[in-house]
């Protein structure tokens, strides 16, 4: 493959491109106290951390192969091939485990079985080195290959895990999700993969520079969307508190008592109203704990995100019918934001999920209903 590209001009240039792209962005998430994607968004310190110490390494791991473009010797060229992949075991794939693992802010997930996962490969690559030979690569592909299904299978338990806290504690989820991100992930995951196994063909070093361009912007990019959500949980309750209140459920008065309570400070003010309202904001406003409020909203079949969304789409359907009866002009999106959400995208999404139909067709089949 190396001497595909010793000489390419084009190559070298794009390359160098790609190197200084990851590490203006490290530099830019180490360094840069405000936000220049979302500045109302204020993103995880342990995520922009992780993110800019992988992409340091990615940097770095690109400027030790920049020589190999100039060697002559098939020898040199050896060594420095194994020596750089030796390097990327042990920085560019826990890094990029820890990056996806921190997007998650349930809970912060111990960091020691990234270091046992990854150690085999490590192996592998030393003995690569100390023996200058590729022999061992076909099993370190295996290994990559089985590593990666088993991260896959574990991030798919992981996300899902993840959206349930999300819906447990959110009104609001615009940008906290990270299944999207997954899936991209995911995606340059196997084009790399591709990439390694297949890269006899010039097309696939430029393919590569292409893809390494796009992930690093994209990176960057979702880790500054990405809201902090640790600075909007309160440390959780203590734990004889937790233990008792998930031990047994909520009695039938607590019940009577958290449903009277909610009727009057959240659905009699309009509360629900409030963009990025969360559940222990609620609790705090009502009185109660985030635990037993969680666990009222069980009792119920539901979620604390499904029973805000609903009072909020109750709430657009009676401000659509104020502004028909009135025959006052209005666009739904307006009606949207004035029903609490901030994204349109995400009310219509809600809306079809509580209604049943798209907001297009619901709105249609009013008219409809009207001039009968």
């Amino acid at each position: 493959m190396y001497d595909q590209i010793q000489g390419d001009t084009l190559f070298i240039i794009l390359y160098s491109v790609v190197t200084a792209m990851a590490m203006m962005a490290s530099c830019y998430l180490l360094f840069r106290r405000g936000n220049a994607f979302a500045p109302d968004i204020t993103t995880p310190t342990r995520l922009r951390r992780w993110a800019a110490a992988f992409l340091a390494a990615y940097a770095l791991d690109h400027i030790w192969y920049m020589p190999i473009m100039f060697l002559s010797s098939s020898e040199d060229i050896k060594l420095c091939d194994l020596i750089g992949g030796l390097l990327d075991s042990m920085t560019i794939f826990p890094l990029a485990i820890i990056v996806m693992l921190a997007m998650l802010q349930d809970r912060k997930r111990p960091l020691w079985p990234v270091a046992v996962m990854v150690a085999p490969f490590i192996v592998g690559n030393a003995l690569g080195v100390a023996t200058l030979s590729y022999e061992y690569l076909p099993m370190l592909y295996g290994y990559l290959l089985l590593m990666g299904i088993g991260l896959i299978i574990y991030m798919v338990r992981a996300l899902r895990q993840y959206g349930r806290w999300l819906r447990d504690n959110y009104a609001d989820l615009e940008q906290k999700e990270v299944w999207q991100s997954f899936v991209v992930l995911a995606i340059v995951l196997l084009v790399f993969v591709v990439y390694a196994l297949i890269n006899e063909n010039s097309i696939y070093i430029y393919v590569m520079l292409v893809v390494s361009a796009v992930f690093i912007c994209y990176l960057l990019w979702r880790v500054e969307t990405l809201s902090d959500l640790g600075i909007q949980i309160a440390p959780a309750e203590s734990e004889g508190d937790e233990d008792q209140s998930s031990s047994k459920s909520l009695s039938q008065t607590n019940r009577d008592s958290i449903g009277a309570l909610l009727q009057q400070h959240c659905i009699d003010t309009q509360l629900y109203l409030q963009h990025d309202l969360t559940l222990l904001q609620l609790a705090k406003t009502i009185g109660t704990n985030r635990l037993y409020l969680s666990q009222y909203f069980s009792s119920l079949g539901t979620t604390y995100n499904a029973y805000i969304n609903d009072l909020r789409i109750n709430h657009f359907v009676s401000l659509y019918r104020e502004a028909v009866a009135a025959n006052r002009p209005f666009t739904a999106q307006q009606l949207a934001h004035e029903s609490g959400y901030r994204s349109y995208s995400t009310f219509r999404l809600a809306f079809k999920q509580r209604m049943g139909q798209n907001v297009r067709a619901w709105i249609l089949d009013m008219n409809h209903n009207c001039q009968n």
